[in-house]
């Protein structure tokens, strides 16, 4: 994500699509109103900070005036696709399985980071019985006890230049029986919702009809025998983790994978299919891949 503010919340995660490609009106759009919808969030969940409250409306203006500033600029606009966000028209799906380990690290490490200031998420101070049991945060559920390797991020409906996102807002609601049947792929509610709301509602299928997919899509791919539970940390590179897939999927081309990092670790191999599911290339895709060379998968958790 681009701001570690707002990781998890709506704008972050539409700040950090805009930053995946190029910046056109829509997917402008779709930032103003997340970074309004955290704004929102943020003043009910404190009634009493007026202050605060004005200083995000100041800037929601200045995410405002610096659209409309990059909309006049011409050519640094990229015209969207003629289908922007019409649920059910795209091109192919993008198959994200995340390494969870590095998710859990990371997590730790802003927990850590949090603990050792002495605050909570709310700003205020902590009694030691709160630092001694980690605060008030909840922890993600996929980094209990339950080992996970490499878990569904998401299913991700695309055009051969950028993507679709939230195309019904708001979207259908997902019931609890939807949601606990993911958890063995996605194991977080929180993920299940986020990614229905966000990607789920742009495939054009039902949520039932969306998440078989997600399903599908998951078992086609056969993850390499390496990654399954490495107890020890591994350094490796992002050529070595996209040839090891290709070795171990027969059909997927080297230009149909990318593997995404965060600082110097794996974060995610992203997996291109056409509509049915086939293996197919994706150089848009493939061109926004880690650059780094040498990156760390922290080991599966009692592995």
């Amino acid at each position: 994500m681009t701001s570690s503010a707002w990781r998890g919340g709506a704008a972050g995660d539409a700040a950090e699509s805009a930053a995946g490609g190029v910046l056109s009106a829509a997917r402008f759009g779709s930032f103003a109103r997340a970074v309004h919808a955290d704004a929102a969030t943020w003043a009910a969940a404190r009634p009493g900070r007026r202050v605060m409250g004005a200083w995000w409306r100041g800037v929601l203006a200045g995410v405002v005036l610096m659209g409309l500033g990059v909309a006049g600029s011409g050519s640094a606009v990229a015209q969207p696709d003629r289908r922007q966000n019409e649920p059910g028209q795209f091109d192919f799906y993008v198959l994200s399985l995340s390494w969870s380990p590095s998710w859990c690290a990371a997590a730790a490490e802003r927990r850590d980071g949090r603990e050792r200031d002495g605050r909570d998420r709310d700003g205020r101070n902590r009694s030691d019985p709160d630092r001694e049991r980690g605060g008030t945060e909840r922890s993600d559920p996929q980094c209990g006890a339950r080992p996970f390797s490499f878990v569904v991020h998401g299913l991700w409906p695309q055009y051969e230049r950028g993507f679709p996102e939230y195309c019904q807002v708001p979207a259908p609601r997902l019931n609890r029986e939807q949601v606990s049947a993911m958890l063995d792929l996605m194991p977080s509610p929180r993920l299940v919702f986020h990614q229905w709301d966000k990607h789920g509602v742009c495939s054009g299928l039902s949520a039932r009809a969306y998440f078989e997919t997600v399903r599908k899509a998951r078992a086609v791919i056969k993850i390499p025998e390496i990654y399954h539970e490495p107890a020890d940390p591994l350094t490796v590179t992002p050529d070595e983790i996209e040839e090891a897939f290709v070795r171990a999927n027969p059909g997927l081309p080297r230009t149909g994978i990318a593997v995404g990092c965060s600082r110097n670790r794996l974060s995610e191999v992203r997996i291109c299919l056409n509509r049915e599911l086939g293996f197919r290339d994706c150089p848009e895709v493939d061109r926004r891949a880690c650059r780094r060379e040498r990156l760390t998968m922290p080991p599966v958790r009692g592995g």
